[in-house]
């Protein structure tokens, strides 16, 4: 049921208070079935802010262990848990957070095919993954499926997020655009190199990934203007925002 109940009424004063979000919000918050693709550097904020929201029901999805280096930017996890997969260690924190928090959890890579099988059984997608064959699946699948999708990336010391809703009209009149309309094609392999290779700051997935976590709060509350058709851009060196708009092309 959405009904709150008192613990859940005191633990979400600082948002029920909030006339923009209120105790109708919060009750879409915790009927909200919200699928987050990768327990990394972005997923770890994403999963501890979803959780401590309220959002009733969050599916996680990697299939990656715990390891050492992890933990200069992946906050959901500790020392303790090094070895474990992502996946467990994940919900143990989530649990410890929210109790209330119902997980759901798929121990395997993000495909297309898995999309094909799962994706239906959620109305929110937020992809924190790091490659650009999961961003490109997570993307067309949302698409198909209908289904919103937050997404993010980050370089360096650089990071971006938009929001796709590309089965919708704007008020334009015209259909909002896609990844695809954002970034036509995937680079080629190896030209872009991961973080394992150039490296990058640790809190500069905090950013990102706290951001993406508001932009889905926004969504499923039904507040504020997302970032659809707009890619919000960071420069953590130059401690700079920006914003590009961007259109549909086909």
């Amino acid at each position: 049921m959405d009904v709150l109940t008192d613990e859940e009424i005191e633990r979400y004063k600082r948002h029920i208070l909030l006339p923009e979000i209120g105790g109708v919000g919060q009750q879409r918050l915790k009927r909200a079935k919200v699928l987050v693709i990768g327990a990394g550097g972005l997923g770890a904020p994403i999963l501890l802010y979803l959780a401590a929201a309220g959002v009733g029901t969050l599916g996680l999805i990697d299939d990656d262990t715990v390891s050492l280096s992890n933990l200069q930017r992946q906050v959901i996890y500790d020392s303790g848990t090094i070895g474990e997969m992502k996946t467990a260690s994940a919900v143990d924190a989530i649990k410890r957070l929210n109790p209330h928090v119902r997980t759901v959890v798929f121990e395997e890579r993000f495909s297309r095919e898995w999309a094909q099988l799962h994706l239906s059984r959620f109305d929110l997608v937020v992809d924190g993954s790091d490659n650009f064959d999961t961003r490109y699946a997570a993307a067309d699948s949302a698409e198909q499926a209908k289904i919103p999708l937050v997404t993010g990336a980050v370089g360096r010391f650089d990071g971006s997020v938009t929001v796709l809703k590309p089965y919708e009209t704007g008020p334009d009149g015209v259909i909002y655009p896609g990844y695809r309309d954002l970034f036509p094609e995937p680079p080629p392999s190896g030209l872009v190199p991961s973080c394992a290779e150039t490296g990058i700051v640790g809190a500069l997935t905090g950013v990102i990934g706290t951001i993406m976590s508001m932009e889905a709060i926004k969504l499923i509350t039904q507040t504020g203007e997302p970032l659809v058709g707009r890619l919000l851009l960071y420069d953590a060196l130059s401690a700079r925002f920006e914003t590009v708009r961007y259109k549909r092309r086909r």
